[in-house]
């Protein structure tokens, strides 16, 4: 039989991979072909400029750094046999080391096993590792468990939550610089714990960090268990392939080859030169026509499965952090990004899937799709379907409803949750995030919004510091005009009113008038 027009022009636009099982649906972000051809050109030479990338070319100008995640996968891609080395004897050592910890052979202080870790980072240091855990059951008998801020409320939750067995807890600190404000608080205030607990620290502490870096000299002096390399050529948030991500998940009993290998299968995919056979050109084509180049629309991530909760708080952070830039590689003011949220399907069907279909016409969906509902067979609960059937169901019913009310939308489909296809979504989104980057002109693998917010809360302490210097040296109430005047802060007076808002919270502060009222406020140290 003759294959129908609709199932031929449905084709057309949906894109498959046989060795990964993987697909790629466009049919539903309703490019035009006129926008299809007038953007080849452009994508033509994003391709190009990212096979230099991988070649070693300088991607990073203003910290004169090239860019070599994409080496982690692969390492006789790196231009350097040096750090094609670098990278296989890590992954080595990795192995070695979680084989140690499941063998036995490395044990506690009191000479028992290892049942907990506690991974100690912030950003890609972080969310990486957590994403990877959360998605791929652990198949030993460690738990993992994070500390990615500096709430005090949080580090206490999580401590005490491994008050029992902290003796028995691998703790993996992990900041490339070693100065990372939230992960030096966080290990200050872990090894504030141990120590409370009679426990040495080092004996239980990891480190992974870059060469001679803060936390490096303090984990060589203090005899840490082990110290893994990060390089400057691996940005935080294309981290999860190298140490950052495989150590946590070498413990926790996960195939890091399988992980590796399905990156480096799409890498393999996503070179090619023929859009058409290239899925992260074909994804950075369509977010550049449904965003008009400018990111209008916003990304909305609804997986349809509880493992991948966290890959749109992956995305969100390998997105926009890459992408959300005030100027282009010119100098030039652009103000570009691509916002990305959600949640997972179909929670999110009673939440705000609502106004995806009647309200603003802001965003486009990317759906994720998993064709394996479970380990096994599953029960039927109605007639004839499963949970599966319910859950399929709903991810179609949403995808048709938003498609009827003019909502464009992605669908990414994979076979499973594994390491493999974990992998290949991963490096998917990594190479996209890098060639929509050149088609808008800016520079992916830089920063300088989330530097200025450093600067700007040093700032704050700096102030806060001065103030408590000032309170301390005084018996009198003094209001928030006095202490401008005295620390000559004219124009931050009302900083000065939040600093003082929050130790009077903390009991620092004895204080005459209202908070309620900042004009009334006086203060003095307790």
């Amino acid at each position: 039989m003759p294959t129908s027009s609709t199932l031929k022009s449905y084709s057309d636009k949906l894109y498959t991979n046989e060795t990964l099982d993987f697909y790629l649906d466009l049919n539903d972000a309703d490019l035009t072909e006129t926008s299809i051809i007038s953007l080849q050109p452009a994508l033509i030479q994003a391709l190009n400029e990212m096979q230099n990338l991988e070649n070693g070319a300088i991607a990073n100008p203003d910290e004169n750094r090239t860019v070599g995640h994409y080496w982690l996968r692969n390492h006789t891609l790196a231009p350097l046999s040096e750090i094609r080395t670098q990278i296989e004897e890590t992954i080595n050592s990795i192995k070695s080391f979680a084989a140690t910890v499941h063998q036995g052979q490395l044990l506690n202080p009191h000479g028992l096993a290892f049942s907990n870790i506690l991974l100690i980072g912030i950003g890609g240091s972080a969310l990486g590792p957590q994403f990877i855990a959360d998605a791929l059951d652990p198949k030993t008998a460690m738990n993992i468990h994070f500390l990615d801020n500096t709430d005090p409320d949080g580090i206490d939750r999580v401590l005490s939550g491994l008050s029992g067995v902290l003796s028995e807890t691998l703790v993996i600190v992990i900041s490339k610089s070693g100065g990372t404000a939230e992960t030096r608080n966080g290990m200050l205030e872990t090894q504030n714990v141990f120590t409370n607990q009679g426990l040495d620290f080092g004996r239980q502490a990891i480190a992974i960090t870059g060469q001679d870096s803060q936390l490096y000299k303090l984990a060589s002096e203090d005899n840490w268990l082990s110290i893994f390399p990060m390089w400057d050529w691996v940005g935080g948030r294309t981290s999860v392939m190298s140490a950052v991500g495989l150590l946590p998940a070498a413990l926790l009993g996960i195939d890091i080859d399988a992980l590796l290998a399905g990156a480096a299968t799409m890498d393999e995919v996503t070179r090619s030169s023929d859009i058409s056979k290239n899925p992260a050109a074909l994804l950075a084509q369509a977010w550049f026509i449904l965003g008009d180049g400018k990111g209008s629309k916003d990304m909305v991530v609804l997986p349809y499965k509880d493992r991948l909760l966290l890959f749109s708080r992956y995305l969100q952070q390998l997105i926009m952090e890459s992408l959300g830039k005030r100027l282009d590689t010119q100098g030039n003011i652009v103000n570009q990004g691509l916002a990305v949220y959600g949640n997972k399907g179909s929670t999110d069907q009673h939440a705000y899937v609502q106004q995806l279909r009647d309200g603003l016409n802001n965003f486009f969906v990317t759906f994720i799709e998993v064709l394996s509902d479970r380990e096994g067979s599953s029960i039927l609960v109605d007639g004839q379907n499963s949970s599966g059937d319910y859950l399929f169901g709903f991810y179609k019913g949403t995808q048709t409803a938003l498609s009827s009310s003019n909502r464009k939308s992605i669908t990414i489909t994979i076979p499973d949750v594994s390491p493999r296809s974990i992998g290949a979504l991963i490096a998917l989104y990594e190479r996209a995030v890098g060639l929509y980057a050149t088609l808008i002109n800016i520079n992916a693998y830089h920063q300088p919004g989330v530097e200025a917010g450093k600067k700007a809360a040093g700032n704050v302490l700096d102030i806060k510091n001065s103030l408590l210097e000032l309170l301390s040296g005084s018996d009198e109430y003094l209001s928030i005009e006095d202490i401008s005047d005295q620390l000559s802060l004219a124009g931050q007076e009302i900083l000065l009113y939040h600093i003082l808002r929050h130790h009077a919270a903390n009991h620092e502060l004895d204080i005459m008038g209202s908070l309620m009222d900042p004009t009334s406020v006086k203060v003095k140290l307790r």
